[in-house]
Order: structure tokens, then C-alpha cells, then sequence
């Protein structure tokens, strides 16, 4: 009976800080997270993805690690942390190899992905991520898995996801000092992906657009692929700002109205329709307008979706994706969302809901833990995979053993 394998992840956003504890089920192939403990505390030392109080942040940290272990009813010591921000950012390059044996192994493939990464990139920016989009063996192109196949050239095409050295660092930093280690950071552009889509949806075309609360993570696939991917610092803390200052109120009462009240919808609410703001606040006692917020609230998620509409006509994708967006994080819950989102992309729709997810999915099920979800996804499906370096530890080991080596060189 093979041995059970317990995995946790950490998604910390700029509002929440979520710990998923699952225990993977079935055969190494087709292995299933089957949820078992989940931990959420608020998060307030870090906005936008960057970190701004340690002390504040390690805090709550280790609140939600220690609330997701009575769940599970097992320690945490290592986890796989999703992270967001605009500083994240990627771009796409090239690697070729001369293949020294008749049959490509997963070591040529370890190497020719090495050297996509063999690029000049500013000395405050550290690869974070490399998703490999397609393979090249000879003159044959758009290979996913070249592995067994015979040829002389193996070249791939990547994407590479970089973020700034001392956000990374930061927090890093207080993941370690809230006493867990990290097997392998895994941006929520990634993650939130991983969780939600099916393969068919990523061969068809398809934008996963997770609104967080400090900024807006997009990624596109096509081709079973990713095409793009870009973070926007634009997101659901826009939104409560623009309503505590259109409403004149406190940024934790624009907040609880924005969750109870709050449409984008303004033209189904009628004018004469109030909130009582004593009811959520004792420091906000006036009456506001339901429709007016509704229209402030319209606003920000039109500007949200106007720039994901950019990013798309930059690809020449805009209303060109067959499966649509798919819509993640707590900020898409909102009324109405969906229908404005399908107005201005011109595209289908839909919520993000977790897919291949076992276990206590009545917790989880909800695209607020798209990325939670998605980075454990992305730990069991790259900590199943071997090379002959050995285990994904041992290759993450090497790979920052031999980032710290390339910057002693002059």
C-alpha cells in the first residue's frame, strides 16, 4: 500500500491568508488532493503583494497554519505558497540542446529547459516559475512531450515568470519565521489555473482572471498551453476605496456594505433604496444610496475588465477564446459581476469553481480558494515528477544552488 503523502499550501493575498492541508489519493498519474484542512485569517501585513508590517504578517501566518492543522488534525511543516502581485511578471524564451543519446530522456528535457532560463534578466528580478510551452525536436514543432522520441536538436519555447528579488525575499522570510518550510514558491496566475480549468478548456482558448484584493492576475491558454500571463495592480481593495471615499464612509464599513449590499448592477436597483449604515458600523450612522454605490462599484470592475480587454487585443485574442474566462478570487462574487464581465471581453463567462477536488469541498468550494487550491494541485502534480536529478526537492535545490552561484559571477 503505497505511503500517504500530505501536502499544504498557503495563499497569501493582500486580504486573506488561506492554508489548504489535503492528503493525495489514487495513482501517481492521476493522483486527487482530497481536502482535510483549511485555515483562513485575515491578512494585514502585506498589501499588492508586497510585504509592509514582518511581525504583523508571520502573525497571521502562523493563525491560519495553526487553524488549518486542528482541522486536519496534523502538523504543517512545509508548504507549497501561492503568491500575487504586480511585481510579478513574465516573458517568454527560447532553449536548444544537442541531444547526446539517440532517444530524448527527461534529463534532456531537465537541460534544455536550464537553458531557456540561461537569460539576462535584471539583477533585482529572480525567476520564479517556468512553464514550458512547447517542444521542437528537429524540424517537428509543437511537441508537448518529447520524451522517448528520437532526433539530434531538442529546443523548447517558455514561459518564464519572474518576480522583484526583495518582495520574494520578504516573504520568504516570514513563512520561515512562522516555522514552516517552503517547497516551492507558485504564482497565482499558475495556481488559480491549475484549480479551475479543465484540460479541454486550455486546448479551446481560455483567460483565467483572478481578481484578488491587491491586484488582478490574468493568464491565457491556447493550445493546451499558456500563452500570457500578466498581473495588474487593480483588485477588490479598489473597489472598497472607491466606496468608502464616493460614500464618505470608513474603509471597514465601505467593506462590510461592498459584501452585503454591493451590485454592479446599478439599473436593477431602485433609487429610492438606502442603506442604514448603523446596522454594520458604530462609527458610520448615515444613510447612504444602494443604487449610488452600486454605480461607484460598476465603475472600478469596468475599468478592471476594460484592462484584461487590453491585454487580450495586444494578443490578438479579444473574443477569440472558444471557452471564454473563466472568473476566480473573492472579489468576483459580487451581483452582477458576470454579466459585466461577458458585456465588455465580448466572451462566455463563467465562475471559477475548484474541479478534481476531494474531501471537505463544502469549505473550498468557492473561487475565493482558486488559488489555494491550484498551488496544492500544482505540488502534487510537480512533486510526482522525477528527473535524473532525482525529486522536485532535490531540482529546486539545485536551481537556487545554482541561481546563488551565477551571482558571484562578474
Amino acid at each position: 500500500m503505497p505511503k500517504e503523502r500530505v501536502l499544504a499550501s498557503l495563499d497569501i493575498g493582500s486580504a486573506k491568508i488561506r492554508t489548504v492541508v489535503a492528503v493525495a489519493e489514487g495513482g501517481q498519474d492521476k493522483a486527487v488532493p482530497n481536502v482535510i484542512g483549511v485555515g483562513i485569517s485575515p491578512s494585514l501585513g502585506i498589501r499588492k503583494g508586497q510585504v509592509i508590517d514582518v511581525e504583523e504578517l508571520i502573525h497571521n501566518i502562523i493563525s491560519s497554519l495553526e487553524d488549518a492543522e486542528r482541522m486536519a488534525g496534523v502538523p504543517i511543516n512545509h508548504v507549497f505558497v501561492g503568491m500575487s502581485g504586480s511585481h510579478i511578471e513574465a516573458f517568454d524564451s527560447r532553449g536548444v540542446i544537442a541531444i547526446s543519446g539517440a532517444e530524448i530522456t527527461v534529463e534532456d528535457v531537465a537541460r534544455v529547459l536550464d537553458a531557456a532560463q540561461a537569460v539576462s534578466i535584471p539583477p533585482n528580478r529572480r525567476i520564479l516559475h517556468i512553464e514550458p510551452k512547447a517542444y521542437a525536436v528537429d524540424e517537428q514543432r509543437g511537441i508537448k512531450n518529447p520524451v522517448g522520441m528520437t532526433g539530434i536538436r531538442l529546443e523548447v519555447e517558455a514561459h518564464i515568470i519572474t518576480g522583484h528579488v526583495q518582495h520574494v525575499k520578504n516573504l520568504e522570510k516570514c513563512v520561515s519565521q512562522a516555522g514552516v518550510d517552503i517547497d516551492a514558491l507558485v504564482p497565482a496566475t499558475i495556481a488559480a489555473a491549475e484549480a479551475t480549468l479543465t484540460r479541454r478548456q486550455k486546448e479551446l482558448g481560455v483567460v483565467v482572471i483572478d481578481v484578488g484584493a491587491g491586484c488582478t492576475s490574468i493568464a491565457v491558454f491556447e493550445e493546451g498551453t499558456i500563452l500570457h500571463s500578466v498581473g495588474l495592480p487593480i483588485g477588490g481593495e479598489s473597489v472598497t476605496n472607491d466606496i468608502a471615499i464616493g460614500l464618505r464612509t470608513s474603509v471597514d464599513t465601505a467593506e462590510r456594505i461592498k459584501i452585503e449590499f454591493g451590485s454592479v448592477l446599478p439599473q436593477e436597483v431602485s433609487e429610492r433604496e438606502m442603506i442604514d449604515l448603523s446596522s454594520v458600523s458604530r462609527v458610520d450612522t448615515q444613510n447612504v444610496s444602494k443604487r449610488y454605490m452600486a454605480e461607484i462599484m460598476q465603475a472600478r470592475y469596468l475599468e478592471i475588465f476594460s484592462l484584461v480587454k487590453a491585454e487580450l487585443q495586444r494578443l490578438g485574442r479579444s473574443g477569440m477564446l472558444p471557452a471564454g474566462a473563466v472568473l476566480t478570487g473573492a472579489a468576483v462574487k459580487a451581483p452582477g459581476v458576470l454579466d459585466l464581465a461577458r458585456d465588455v471581453l465580448g466572451l462566455p463567462v463563467q465562475m471559477g469553481f475548484p474541479v478534481d477536488i476531494g474531501g471537505v469541498i463544502e469549505k473550498v468550494d468557492d473561487p475565493a480558494y482558486a488559488t489555494a487550491l491550484g498551488t496544492l494541485v500544482w505540488g502534487l502534480r510537480e512533486g510526482e515528477q522525477t528527473t535524473g536529478l532525482g525529486t522536485f526537492q532535490v531540482k529546486r535545490a539545485l536551481a537556487q544552488a545554482g541561481t546563488w552561484f551565477k551571482s558571484l559571477l562578474p
